[in-house]
């Protein structure tokens, strides 16, 4: 005891250097605390006792409401190495050892070494239990040690005795949980069960309380929406798996189904033991009516494959079957049924000078069927849904004849997006059935005999309508239908319409039947058969397979190396980003960055793929092949990241330097990697920069970034885009441009405003795989865009239906008939971890529904009187009157 009395003696004798500036108060309590340290040290167990007890009754008081250091613990710290040497001298009999323990843990929190992990040292040898006791801030010191030691034991740990070996801090993480949830630290609570691996039990009771869960009415709601958005950073498959089941267990328990629903979707079949249409039925089955019907229009909006054929009316629901009545009372609504006709679109009575309006109308002289053909596009996006326009719906159809060959292919199909929805009056068939699921069926009834037409445009129609028409519903007659021109056809672009087709059908399956079919013909065919821009298709319908299901394609990735042809790595690159499309994953973001920055004519990108020989014909060719690739890497960055607000407001940055130091095949892709990030969302700042690239000096970078504007502000009528491709129409020399300004003028006034073909819904939580696989079909043909859009195949926009919604919020009664109500639209304000109940928009105004919803914007009910039936308002809403909402959001148990 000789060294531990000579350091408090030395104590003492600094005392009247240090209380100069000390009040008496503080004087009377250092001296206090000093004189209980010295007794802690003598041989009387009582006068130990009662030393001791004086130290924890003040540190206990000064720390259980903490603004700065506490006093007792500066006043401490010169003896934090005497109190440890008297707790280690201590004998294990003591009954004062644990409380010591105790006390050491509080003094560590701000006299220990960083890393030494003493306050959890010392807590596991005193008591575990009323941890609250000594304040907020001790819990949440304990907290943090307790999941770093957790993560160390795991790295150091090579037996995988992972309950035994960490019982003991598992025993701590059942104290410090149930104080985080009394006291509203959600997020506090979350984090440690997310790093103990322990987040399984929130569906548990209180230790203390059996009768009492931990996650009760009042807070379930915030701990799961940050349950779910922690997901969004955690890279681990099984403990992000973990974590949404436990969220959709939350959410089922507290009778929040359709919150439940939107979990299950993300989770989709990723849950090899409940895939989503078991869990999807029991949902349904657990659940009243009226909350089926509300959880069915979320099915619909989201082209869900799941059938619930125990109520018709349900069903009909989830196939979309109400979709075009809903549209067309929205229209009347808002008072824009009348058809709109192209010109109504260019506006080219509006140019700058009488020049100008001789160049935009030379133009179509010059190339009078490109211009027609224009024309139809515009037309068909323009009035898509309405059922009516100027050109193709009169009697007589004459616009169909103005129109040559493939072009009049197209005029025809515009019908069916005139007509979409609208089945029984609808001519093209495959269009007019997108996202709609009926029970006559009319397109596996009527397209599977095109598909063995004589003529190759017909086959080829058939096939991408199949695609169009069944996107996402994974239909294995369809499958029948397709697979045999995959095996059995020798010509390349029907085999990559089939393979694409099949890859929306089946989007997110893991199909193994499709994916074996595809590589064999990868492997089998010749090197001349996949020169052709259409052979990139085969990758994209292979990556669509495996679209969000991460290391699920890794086996399909090692089967890609053994293909030679350039053709193979560019299916890599798709497969590779497709699998972990919107995850925001930054390895593979980095990947693909590499991949950008590798040299054109660089021998390690294919090795062995092209082969230098003395045949001169062949040279031309290899830097497309070579750079094929990379172009496919841009767009892959953008949908890794999209989705992920950080992820994407960083990979704008990295856009930049692509087009400042990226070679041409990377500069031409960027304009489109930008629109994908920003589908249906008019930003200004994109809308500025793809301004300046619609001026480059490489005509491929321009003509994409022309198209980047109509995707961009698609569906929106942004006045500011239009008045940019309005002058870019004016001032166009080469055909080619013009039609594709046409293009986007279509894209921009899309529905009159009233579609999106934004893949996100349900507050951008939830992402449409059928959606973001047509918008992914139409990027692809961009990137060789003479070969496709601007040659003989630009009826491949047509995929671009299986994108478009409304973008409305539109309220219904018990009955499913329109019900006006009054709510407040405004941008949406993130809450997520917030104290309170904060606002979650701002800057809203009050409108009379239904009304139109922008890409961040976000409604709630204005009256307290009524009561909706989904969390999320957005699409069709259920309403009722709150009386009779008591207990209508509970599941059936």
């Amino acid at each position: 005891m000789d060294r531990p009395a000579a350091s408090c003696q030395n104590a003492k004798d600094t005392t009247a250097s240090r209380c100069g500036g000390l009040s008496p108060e503080d004087q009377t309590l250092m001296e206090g605390l000093e004189l209980a340290v010295a007794r802690l040290q003598d041989a009387n167990p009582v006068v130990v006792s009662t030393a001791l007890e004086y130290l924890v009754k003040e540190v206990r008081n000064a720390t259980s409401s903490m603004t700065s250091v506490p006093k007792p613990l500066k006043y401490l710290r010169p003896h934090y190495d005497t109190l440890k040497h008297c707790h280690a001298m201590a004998k294990e009999s003591v009954p004062s050892k644990k409380l010591m323990a105790d006390l050491l843990a509080v003094l560590a929190m701000t006299m220990s070494e960083p890393g030494s992990h003493e306050i959890l040292h010392f807590k596991k040898q005193g008591t575990i239990n009323d941890l609250g006791s000594w304040g907020h801030e001790f819990v949440r010191a304990l907290a943090g040690e307790l999941g770093a030691e957790y993560t160390a034991r795991q790295l150091s740990d090579k037996k995988g005795r992972k309950d035994n070996f960490t019982a003991d801090l598992i025993s701590l993480v059942d104290e410090i949980v149930p104080f985080h949830l009394q006291h509203n630290a959600y997020a506090e609570a979350v984090d440690l069960l997310i790093e103990t691996q322990s987040i399984s039990k929130l569906l548990g009771n209180y230790p203390l309380r059996p009768e009492k869960t931990l996650v009760d009415d009042s807070n379930f709601k915030r701990v799961c929406l940050y349950l779910l958005r922690c997901g969004t950073y955690i890279a681990d498959p099984d403990d992000l798996k973990c974590l949404r089941q436990s969220a959709f267990q939350i959410y089922r328990r507290h009778g929040y189904c359709s919150a439940a629903l939107g979990v299950a979707l993300k989770m989709g079949d990723d849950d090899e033991a409940t895939p989503f249409n078991t869990r999807c039925k029991e949902l349904f089955d657990t659940t009243d009516g009226l909350m089926r019907k509300q959880m069915a229009f979320l099915l619909a909006r989201h082209h869900s494959n799941f059938e619930y054929v125990e109520d018709l009316e349900v069903d009909a629901i989830i196939g979309n079957n109400k979709l075009k009545s809903y549209y067309a009372d929205l229209g009347r609504d808002l008072d824009i049924l009348d058809a709109k006709t192209p010109e109504d679109i260019y506006k080219s009575h509006l140019g700058d000078s009488a020049s100008s309006r001789a160049s935009s109308t030379s133009a179509p002289n010059v190339d009078s069927a490109r211009a027609n053909l224009a024309a139809t596009f515009v037309n068909a996006f323009v009035n898509a849904g309405f059922c009516k326009d100027l050109l193709m719906t009169p009697d007589g159809n004459t616009w169909l004849y103005k129109n040559k060959e493939h072009g009049m292919l197209a005029a025809a199909a515009s019908l069916g997006m005139i007509m979409m929805w609208n089945i029984e009056e609808g001519l093209a068939i495959g269009i007019v059935s997108s996202s709609i699921r009926h029970e006559s069926d009319p397109p596996i009834a009527l397209l599977p005999e095109h598909v063995e037409s004589s003529s190759s445009i017909i086959r080829s129609a058939a096939i991408v309508g199949l695609g169009v028409a069944y996107a996402g519903s994974g239909r294995e007659d369809v499958l029948d239908t397709l697979a045999p021109i995959i095996t059995n056809s020798d010509a390349m672009i029907e085999v990559a319409f089939a393979a694409v087709s099949l890859g929306q059908i089946y989007t997110g399956t893991c199909n193994s039947d499709i994916a074996s079919l595809i590589v064999q013909k990868l492997m089998e065919a010749s090197d001349a058969s996949l020169e052709i821009s259409e052979s990139n298709f085969l990758g994209l319908g292979l990556g669509l397979l495996f679209f969000g299901r991460g290391e699920k394609g890794d086996a399909m990735l090692e089967v890609l190396k053994t293909i030679e042809h350039p053709v193979g790595l560019c299916a890599s690159v798709t497969l590779e980003t497709c699998a972990y499309a919107a995850t925001g994953d930054v390895l593979q973001i980095q990947k693909m960055l590499h991949i950008c920055a590798e040299q054109r004519d660089s021998p390690l990108i294919f090795p062995g793929s092209v082969e230098t020989t003395e045949n001169q014909s062949a040279a031309p060719k290899k830097p497309n092949l070579v750079a094929r690739h990379q172009s496919m890497a841009v767009l892959g960055i953008a949908l890794v990241a999209t989705g992920e607000d950080i992820g994407a407001e960083m990979t704008l940055r990295t856009f930049d330097h692509l087009l400042h130091y990226g070679e041409p095949p990377v500069r031409c892709a960027v304009p489109l990697a930008l629109s994908l990030l920003r589908i249906s969302y008019p930003d200004y700042g994109i809308v500025d920069q793809m301004s300046r690239l619609t001026h480059d000096a490489d005509n491929q970078v321009s003509l994409n970034a022309i198209v980047g504007l109509g995707l961009v502000g698609a569906g929106t009528n942004n006045s500011r885009i239009a008045g940019l491709l309005r002058l870019l129409a004016e001032h166009a020399r080469e055909p080619s441009t013009l039609f594709v300004v046409r293009l986007a003028q279509g894209l921009l006034h899309m529905g009159k405003g009233l579609l999106t073909i934004s893949p996100f819904h349900a507050d951008r939580t939830l992402i449409s795989k059928a959606a973001m696989g047509s918008i992914l079909t139409f990027l692809h043909c961009c990137l060789d865009m003479k070969q496709t859009i601007l040659d003989k195949n630009h009826y491949l926009l047509y995929h671009l239906a299986s994108a478009m919604a409304p973008r409305f919020l539109f309220t219904v009664d018990v009955n499913l008939n329109l019900l006006p109500v009054s709510v407040r639209v405004g941008q949406a304000v993130e809450t997520v971890g917030q104290a309170g109940n904060p606002k979650t928009i701002t800057g809203f105004q009050t409108h009379t529904t239904p009304v139109l919803l922008g890409v961040d914007d976000r409604a709630e009910l204005a009256s307290d009187e009524l009561c909706s039936k989904s969390h999320i308002l957005e699409g069709v809403v259920i309403v009722e009157p709150e009386q009779s909402t008591q207990g209508a959001l509970e599941c059936k148990t």
